[in-house]
């Protein structure tokens, strides 16, 4: 390497507060020229390791950077030092150590180089030129070997070439046929949730069961509306399709529609309410829901708005009091959107099947035919019958697993999907919801494929609406 060219002024680095000193001596000029190999790098940027290592080597403590004080101590602690067979003055440690640059240094690749032959020639070689070290010039050729060395160093292996495995070896396992991987067990995609403490994977099967257990009570009357005097099905569709148009205008989550309709079904399964009361228990029923779901639950005073002022809050709050004291403040309702993530873990969270899904699975809240199916078994068919339309492949024994229910067990209720799908549109409300952009125009997507494929499902009398057939 070159000797380093004295300039005028010294490039000081930026960042350094400490470094004030821009004079050029002789001296320091002179200990430029010092072979670069023979004495250690001190260069004002180093790399901890190497600093630590040069401190610890001296048995001194690591000096500040850029420190000029603690330079100066060091170089009075250690006097004078041979570098190369000569005596160098304290200053040119000085100089040597803030003179350099404070770019990259350059000896690095050939402080690297003794490392890579043999230490032990070197050793024999040096006892044989005397006890004197060598001159400064000889240092950069390679020592003159004897035949016992040279045949010691070719015989010793070197290990940074010799030791790993010939290339041959190396191919050899990937190429080797590798056995087929046995079959996944679908009990064990909870395994992939352990890190995860919101996932609760440890419990999830055990909340699932719970939660199947608990549907048993929580389904209402399917009959209810043979012993109310003044409504009808098509009536209760009505007011669920205003409830919608609430629901999404109030940006409330899925849950709370879900227990809000389950709340009215089992309230008007004890109790006969009369037909101008009906909006009543609707309201009502939303707003117990969103106590219940919600993190900030919209007030009362929205609701009273939504309705046309056509209840006072005190009516509504004096409704609350009583809807809850006839289902005995139980509402503890499994709900479908908790079977239908639970499912579409297993259908790895396609988000086009799970919204398909949604869709599906909603069908239920306005078809009264769908009340005496259970919500997993209604989640199980609505995440079925998306992935038939989207053509994601067969119920496999995974997806059977996370969903409780088999291929066969689901048809019923898919029959069921399909004919409200195939018919004209009665709930302008929940079509138009679920036809923008936000929810992929899965209900566009879902009358078309249903129109197409209804006689395989055996759908009669597509043209007729579903208040015609019920």
């Amino acid at each position: 390497m070159p000797p380093a060219r004295p300039a005028r002024r010294l490039v000081s680095n930026e960042n350094d507060e400490n470094s004030n000193s821009t004079r050029m001596t002789r001296a320091k000029a002179a200990a430029l020229n010092v072979d670069e190999l023979a004495m250690p790098a001190k260069g004002a940027l180093q790399t901890k390791r190497s600093a630590v290592n040069a401190n610890t080597a001296a048995g001194r403590p690591r000096a500040a950077l850029g420190d000029v004080s603690n330079v100066g101590k060091l170089g009075a602690a250690d006097g004078k030092k041979a570098v190369g067979g000569k005596a160098v003055s304290k200053g040119v440690g000085l100089v040597s150590k803030a003179a350099q640059p404070t770019g990259v240094q350059k000896n690095t690749t050939r402080a690297s180089r003794p490392a890579l032959t043999s230490k032990e020639p070197m050793k024999a070689e040096v006892k044989k030129t005397g006890p004197g070290s060598l001159p400064q010039g000889q240092k950069r050729r390679a020592p003159e070997m004897t035949t016992s060395s040279r045949d010691a160093s070719v015989t010793e292996p070197e290990p940074a070439r010799k030791k790993p495995q010939p290339e041959a070896a190396r191919v050899e396992p990937q190429t080797k046929a590798r056995p087929a991987p046995e079959p996944v067990d679908p009990g064990h995609l909870d395994d992939d949730d352990l890190d995860d403490p919101l996932m609760v994977a440890e419990y999830a099967n055990e909340i699932f069961e719970y939660l199947r257990d608990l549907e048993c009570s929580s389904i209402p009357n399917p009959n209810y509306m043979e012993h109310q005097d003044t409504l009808e099905w098509k009536t209760r569709g009505i007011l669920i399709d205003w409830l919608i148009e609430v629901h999404t205008r109030f940006h409330l989550l899925p849950e709370t529609l879900f227990l809000a309709i389950n709340i009215i079904d089992r309230f008007l399964s004890e109790k006969v309410v009369e037909l101008d009361r009906l909006q009543l228990v609707g309201i009502t029923a939303m707003f117990i829901a969103s106590k219940y779901e919600e993190v900030l639950s919209p007030h009362v005073e929205n609701f009273k708005r939504i309705a046309d002022d056509g209840f006072s809050e005190s009516e509504i709050l004096s409704a609350e009091r009583f809807v809850l004291s006839t289902l005995n403040y139980d509402l503890s309702y499994p709900n479908p959107m908790n079977f239908l993530r639970r499912v579409s873990k297993a259908d790895n969270y396609d988000i086009q099947s799970r919204t398909i899904g949604k869709y599906l699975m909603e069908i239920s809240l306005l078809d009264h035919r769908f009340m005496e199916f259970r919500p997993s078994h209604v989640a199980a068919a609505a995440m079925y019958l998306a992935r038939l339309m989207l053509d994601r492949g067969e119920w496999d024994a995974t997806l059977a697993y996370y969903a409780g229910y088999t291929e066969e067990e689901v048809e019923p209720v898919v029959q069921l999907m399909v004919d409200y799908l195939a018919r004209p549109v009665v709930h302008e409300a929940f079509f138009k919801k679920y036809a923008s952009k936000k929810f992929l125009k899965a209900s566009m997507l879902a009358r078309q494929w249903a129109k197409k494929n209804a006689p395989l499902f055996e759908v009669m009398d597509a043209h007729l609406s579903l208040d015609q057939i019920s």
